[in-house]
C-alpha cells in the first residue's frame, strides 16, 4: 500500500531537515526541534512526560545523591526530573535550564517549589560559573542537541571537582517500542518517512555512544547502564491520539499528512501492535545512562 501525495511529504521532510540543519535553530540550545512542537508542555506530558518520568525515577535512585546538594538539570523541559529530585532527594537548589520558554513557562507554572530555579538557556553556552553545582543531570535531550560533546563539557566545567554527573537518553533504535513500531509502520508505508526515524537521526542513543562521549570528554570513574520501564497503554486509542498532538518528528510526521494517508497509517499500527483481548498494549521503554565523577 502506497502513499499518495508523494511530493506532499517529501517537500515536508526536506523543509524539516533544512531546519534542523540552520544555525540560527542550531544556536538556540538544548532542543534542536524540527518545528515548535515539542515546546508546549501539556501535549508533550500525554506524548512522552507520562514515560519519562518513570524512568527518572530509576536514574535518580542509581544515582544516589545525598541530601543538601546543588544541582543543576540540563534541558528540563516541563521539570520531570527536577519534579523527582525536588521531592525525594532534599536538595539545597535545583537549576533547570531549557532552551523553550513554553517548556520554562510551564514547569514554573506547574512546580511552584521553593528550591527550584527554572531559566531559560543554552545547554553549549550555559551562564553559570565554573564550579557552581554538586551535581549536574541531563535526561532524555543530549541526542538533541547540535553540538553533544560541547555540552558536556559545558557540564563538567560548571560542577565542582568530585561532583557527579549523570546523562541519560531513550534507545530509540531498538528499546523506545511505542516509537519503533510507529516509525516501521511509517517507512514501510512511505520510505521517506525513515529520515526522521530517531532511530536513524540519533547515532548517540545507540548502545554504548553515551559513555564513549563522556569518557572522551573526561568524566572519570563512568558507569553504563540501561533501564526498562513497562509502558501500558488502555486501548488503541490511548497509543495513537498522543500522535496527533504534533509532538516531537512522529507528531509532525502525523500531522503532516493528509487524512487518507494518515488512515492508513493508523490502519498498519492496528495490525502490528500486540493488542491484547482487552485491547491493552503493553509495550517496553529502554534508556540508555552514564554516570561518573568529575
Amino acid at each position: 500500500m502506497e502513499f499518495q501525495n508523494q511530493n506532499k511529504i517529501r517537500f515536508f521532510i526536506k523543509g524539516m531537515l533544512s531546519a534542523c540543519a540552520d544555525p540560527g535553530i542550531a544556536a538556540a540550545g538544548i532542543f534542536h526541534q524540527m518545528d515548535t512542537s515539542w515546546q508546549s508542555g501539556n501535549p508533550y506530558e500525554k506524548f512522552m512526560g507520562r514515560w519519562s518520568h518513570l524512568v527518572a525515577q530509576q536514574f535518580l535512585a542509581w544515582m544516589a545523591v545525598p541530601a543538601n546538594r546543588r544541582w543543576l538539570d540540563v534541558g528540563c523541559g516541563t521539570g520531570t526530573l527536577a519534579r523527582v529530585i525536588a521531592a525525594d532527594y532534599q536538595p539545597d537548589e535545583v537549576v533547570a535550564l531549557d532552551s523553550s520558554p513554553e517548556f520554562i513557562a510551564y514547569a514554573r507554572q506547574s512546580l511552584p517549589h521553593p528550591a527550584l530555579r527554572f531559566k531559560v538557556g543554552n545547554a553549549e553556552a550555559m551562564d553559570l560559573s565554573a564550579n557552581a553545582v554538586d551535581v549536574v543531570v541531563s535526561g532524555l535531550v543530549l541526542n538533541f542537541v547540535p553540538q553533544p560533546d560541547a555540552a558536556v563539557s559545558e557540564m563538567l566545567r560548571v560542577t565542582k571537582p568530585g561532583g557527579k554527573l549523570g546523562i541519560f537518553v531513550w534507545d530509540y533504535a531498538d528499546g523506545m517500542e511505542m516509537l519503533r513500531y510507529f516509525w516501521d509502520a511509517a517507512v514501510a508505508l512511505n520510505y521517506d518517512a525513515i529520515t526522521l526515524d530517531e532511530g536513524v537521526k540519533f547515532p548517540l542513543c545507540k548502545k554504548g555512544r553515551l559513555g564513549s562521549l563522556v569518557r572522551k570528554a573526561g568524566l572519570n570513574q563512568v558507569e553504563d547502564v540501561s533501564f526498562e520501564v513497562a509502558t501500558a497503554f488502555q486501548s488503541f486509542d490511548d497509543y495513537w491520539q498522543p500522535f496527533l498532538g504534533n509532538v516531537g518528528p512522529a507528531g509532525s510526521y502525523t500531522m503532516s499528512l493528509d487524512n487518507k494517508d494518515r488512515k492508513q497509517l493508523e490502519a498498519r499500527l492496528r495490525e502490528s501492535l500486540p493488542i491484547d483481548e482487552t485491547g491493552a498494549i503493553s509495550l517496553s521503554a529502554r534508556a540508555w545512562a552514564v554516570k561518573g565523577l568529575v
